[in-house]
């Protein structure tokens, strides 16, 4: 676990109309393992975007949610699902990289 990540959380701030806006925050940083696992393409807003999976392996915590993200310096990655081993060691987050 060599790279220094964030871990962000969505905050609902509203905007004074009724209506609020997402900002993130970030709730803890932390070392990780990096590990790009697959990529592909895919047809977005009708034009052709590349989708990279990652694994992102972490000490275990508690309350990290598929609602978070992670961010490693500008690069952003949505997590889609976390999966933890039997004895709370690490914990690993299925994540795709995301363009801001």
């Amino acid at each position: 676990m060599r790279r220094r990540v964030v871990i962000e959380a969505p905050q609902r701030v509203t905007d004074g109309a009724g209506g609020f806006a997402e900002t993130w925050a970030a709730v803890a940083t932390i070392w990780a393992r990096v590990s790009a696992r697959s990529g592909s393409e895919r047809v977005r807003a009708d034009r052709l975007a590349s989708a990279v999976t990652h694994d992102i392996t972490i000490r275990w915590r508690a309350g990290v949610l598929p609602t978070m993200r992670v961010r490693l310096g500008e690069r952003v990655f949505e997590i889609i699902a976390t999966v933890e081993d039997e004895r709370r060691r690490v914990l690993t987050l299925e994540c795709e990289e995301r363009d801001l």
